[in-house]
């Protein structure tokens, strides 16, 4: 039986930039703190551990 497991994504330096611009405008538009989180999606076999 596979599981799912979500560990933090791995981003290319202009993926992150892009990301972080996002960060900025909606902190911009909303006046909130807003903290974007990229995990990436894993299929886990039993018996494989997770991290």
């Amino acid at each position: 039986m596979a599981d799912i497991a979500f560990p933090v994504a791995r981003l290319h330096d202009g993926t992150l930039r892009q990301l972080q611009q996002l960060e900025q405008r909606l902190r911009e538009e909303t006046g909130e703190e807003i903290v974007l989180v990229a995990y990436e999606r894993k299929t886990v076999d039993e018996g494989e551990t997770k991290r």
